[in-house]
């Protein structure tokens, strides 16, 4: 089935669509708030504080390390966090939206 104009339109004017993407906005932009943080935060503390990072936590290795490994494994839990709520809750809201068109 294929949508002509006015369809289109009735559906990007809709409230359901609407809240689709503030909802998809808001949680996206949030991540990658928290996700810029974290980063430019580890990025600041090597510019300003490389000390605290060149601790050492035995012979080879040094703080610095394992705060990289974690920031890395939080951008992979953050993605995972993206993941699941889209698989919740976006996208059954999404199918909805297309069921109620396409059933028309």
């Amino acid at each position: 089935m294929s949508l002509n104009h006015r369809d289109v339109q009735e559906i990007l004017a809709s409230e359901e669509f609407k809240s689709l993407v503030r909802s998809r906005v808001s949680v996206s932009l949030t991540l990658t708030v928290i996700m810029l943080a974290v980063y430019f935060g580890f990025i600041l503390t090597i510019a300003f504080h490389r000390e605290l990072l060149a601790v050492k936590i035995g012979e080879v290795i040094t703080v610095g390390l394992p705060i990289g490994i974690g920031i890395i494994v939080f951008a992979w839990l953050l993605t995972g966090v993206y993941t699941r709520w889209a698989n919740q809750s976006y996208d059954k809201r999404v199918r909805k939206l297309r069921n109620e068109i396409l059933n028309r």
